[in-house]
């Protein structure tokens, strides 16, 4: 079965930093993408940060290029997602999501073919 486990979302001030992790399985990592989403209520999903299991080639939306780093660790399966600096607008809850596609900037259009639970990310002011 596919399972991507996604952790370490929680409650940090502005400035602060916190790490996402994300633990793929059931799928051959290399051949696809691998994207971190969030969504707030009421407003779409978007994709913040995609990185390709093949080449490593990396996407991120704009608003985090410089306070977000992509990485992944394909000998133990793991992506991870630094998040610094963080903003009161960072706040929302973040998915973790693959998708058989190479191109990160394409993946991360959102039309992914895996979701895992998401996990809550709250920057206070």
């Amino acid at each position: 079965d596919v399972q991507l486990q996604a952790f370490g979302g929680g409650l940090v001030q502005t400035g602060g930093s916190l790490r996402l992790s994300c633990a793929p399985s059931g799928f051959t990592f290399r051949d696809y993408s691998i994207g971190w989403f969030r969504q707030v209520p009421g407003l779409e999903r978007e994709g913040v940060s995609c990185i390709s299991g093949g080449d490593g080639s990396i996407y991120y939306l704009g608003s985090v290029k410089g306070r977000f780093t992509i990485s992944s660790d394909n000998a133990r399966r793991m992506v991870y997602l630094q998040m610094d600096s963080l903003r009161p607008e960072d706040t929302a809850v973040y998915y973790c999501a693959a998708v058989r596609i190479e191109n990160p900037k394409i993946a991360c259009r959102g039309d992914m073919d895996y979701w895992g639970k998401g996990t809550q990310v709250t920057v206070s002011s």
